[in-house]
């Protein structure tokens, strides 16, 4: 079976609406569909589908478009609207990049980040926790 394609014009369209509506400082998430348990005859989202819809996205003026559920760092990531600087760095879980002031501002071009932040990141991250299915058993 062949996977659905999206349509450029409904993201498009959609996007548009969102900048126009809400404003460009709305973060959107595009996130990956994974075949599972009984869903498994559906294919995966492609990641080149992800991105292109965030191109989209960008393109009509929205500032935090992001990619999920795929690796992905560039699409993870927070950048500047201001100066285009990495201000975020994310690669699934993992907090990379900080480039942002007490304020929650650009350290290059002092752009403010839309958002409440803390003066420094925090220590958080993949932690993989067991679940054991026996304690869930009725």
């Amino acid at each position: 079976m062949a996977a659905k394609r999206h349509k450029p014009e409904e993201i498009d369209e959609m996007t548009r609406w969102v900048v126009a509506e809400l404003g460009p400082d709305v973060p959107l998430h595009f996130t990956a569909f994974h075949p599972d348990w009984k869903m498994r005859d559906k294919p995966p989202t492609p990641p080149a589908t992800l991105t292109r819809a965030r191109q989209y996205a960008r393109r009509n003026g929205l500032h935090h478009v992001y990619t999920g559920n795929v690796h992905d760092e560039s699409g993870g990531s927070t950048y500047c609207h201001g100066c285009g600087e990495k201000l975020i760095g994310r690669d699934w879980y993992t907090l990379g990049a900080w480039n942002l002031d007490a304020k929650g501002r650009c350290n290059s071009c002092g752009t403010p980040l839309a958002g409440v932040f803390e003066a420094r990141p925090g220590h958080w991250g993949a932690r993989r926790q067991p679940v054991r299915l026996r304690s869930y058993a009725d």
